[in-house]
């Protein structure tokens, strides 16, 4: 089994050492478990994967469509899953349904066919390239909802691509206030994460780095909207250009999810990343079906 354990370090001037902590993963056999099932589930989809004919190319429209309906969901989106195929097939709306959640089912679709550009042109992840991300992600939409200091809700003008100026703040289900990272520090926050991806995508299991990215990427929240589904997609940029299908996260497991997301950010990073793993054993098994 490939090594899991980061022994990474940043080069960004304004690193600060404690954020190491949100890359490092412990040692655990229970993770090890999850990561070996990958490994053996991604060969064996490697070895029924078909060479000719079209049924490759439907599981990968299956996989956009439960992909782009459960990130969104995850974010408060009405459409349901049947829903989505139909727009996306037909270009129809649903009466009924806000017409904001139909912008961001095309946009996310959209963000995922240029993943696919990304990992077929052997791009490398870079701060311009998530910034890309976001422009599709918010493609046309004019203002962004927010939580101000005093924990009112109001909306923000939309900045597609471009990182936030303001801080950024999230009510939790406590009632307290998160606060992510400071506006100034975005910038090298980000390269720190781009740098640690460029130095650890090739000896760590890949199912460690993408989780570790999407963890971080939420943890900074870069921009003014579109965080949540930017870190899926860079999370599953990195597994699809290592040859595994995307993790696709869904929305009835989003308690667990953001529960998850909550140890993470107190350190213990291997809860997250086993939540990751076992997304990307659903979804693998998903694909073994259809190809049987």
């Amino acid at each position: 089994m490939k090594n899991y354990k980061d022994n990474s370090s940043s080069n960004s001037d304004n690193y600060r050492s404690d954020v190491n902590i949100f890359y490092t993963v412990k040692p655990d056999i229970a993770l090890e478990k999850l990561l070996e099932l990958t490994e053996e589930l991604n060969e064996e989809i490697k070895r029924l994967k078909p060479v000719e004919g079209d049924l490759w190319q439907t599981i990968e429209e299956k996989l956009l469509i439960e992909w782009t309906y459960n990130s969104n969901a995850i974010e408060g989106s009405s459409l349901t899953q049947g829903e989505t195929l139909f727009f996306l097939q037909s270009g129809l709306t649903v009466e009924g349904r806000p017409l904001k959640d139909f912008i961001d089912a095309k946009n996310h679709a959209e963000a995922i066919d240029f993943l696919y550009d990304v990992v077929n042109n052997r791009r490398e992840i870079s701060t311009g390239l998530l910034k890309e991300f976001n422009a599709f992600l918010l493609s046309g939409i004019k203002s962004t909802p927010a939580i101000d200091s005093n924990g009112i809700k109001i909306d923000k003008k939309a900045t597609p691509g471009e990182y936030k100026l303001l801080p950024n703040h999230v009510l939790q289900n406590d009632g307290t206030i998160h606060e992510f990272v400071l506006p100034t520090q975005v910038a090298p926050e980000m390269a720190n994460l781009c740098n640690w991806i460029k130095e650890n995508g090739n000896n760590t299991h890949p199912v460690i780095v993408g989780s570790i990215a999407h963890f971080n990427m939420v943890r900074i929240h870069p921009f003014d909207d579109g965080n949540g589904r930017g870190a899926r997609l860079l999370m599953n940029l990195i597994l699809i250009q290592k040859g595994y299908p995307p993790a696709i996260i869904k929305n009835e497991n989003r308690r667990k999810y953001i529960e998850s997301l909550s140890q993470a950010d107190k350190g213990n990073l291997n809860k997250f990343i086993e939540f990751i793993a076992e997304s990307c054993i659903d979804t693998q098994k998903s694909v073994l079906e259809n190809l049987r």
